[in-house]
């Protein structure tokens, strides 16, 4: 199991985090362990500082990206996800993500910017509901470990969506370049 992000940052595990604050927390610890704070401290001071660094810039990118999150927060309650775990998305998304996929190939060979972006801004109200429906999820499982293993199929349908959005975006770049 890896750090736990939450601890790390000293904040409540809790997938509908306040973004703000968590930001705020994490410009107050990379201040705190600054290495201008440590170039007077012995070797193993300014190793462990470094350290503790490195933990608190990966918690916070952790518990920024939603989908990461949620895999923390499911292993902050004994749920370990990995290769052989991972969550699957319903058969009804893979459908609809298909026909997408299907629709921004066909954009992509177009050169449609126009038509990419709008299949991205499309995607968004789905992403919106799958992380409306892992919020509540995590709120009414209140820790119950069999209730947090049924929100696995939804954080299956973010990391889709989430790879959609990659794709969306190289897609973009690539015809920008």
């Amino acid at each position: 199991m890896s750090v736990d992000p939450f601890r790390t940052l000293g904040i409540d595990p809790r997938f509908d985090l306040d973004l703000e604050a968590l930001d705020t927390r994490h410009r107050d610890l990379s201040a705190a362990l600054h290495p201008d704070r440590y170039t007077t401290k012995p070797a193993n001071e300014r190793r462990m500082a470094l350290d503790r660094a490195i933990n608190v810039n990966t918690a916070w990118r952790q518990l920024r990206d939603p989908v990461q999150r949620a895999e923390r927060l499911l292993e902050h309650h004994g749920i370990a996800i990995s290769e052989t775990t991972a969550p699957k998305a319903s058969p009804t998304l893979l459908m609809e993500m298909m026909e997408v996929r299907e629709e921004l190939s066909e954009a992509k060979q177009a050169r449609d910017l126009d038509r990419i972006g709008k299949l991205g801004q499309s995607m968004s109200a789905k992403e919106a509901e799958v992380l409306e429906a892992l919020r509540l999820g995590f709120v009414s499982a209140a820790g119950d470990v069999n209730t947090l293993r049924t929100l696995l199929p939804t954080l299956g349908e973010l990391r889709y969506l989430k790879r959609f959005f990659e794709e969306v975006e190289a897609i973009e770049e690539q015809l920008l370049d």
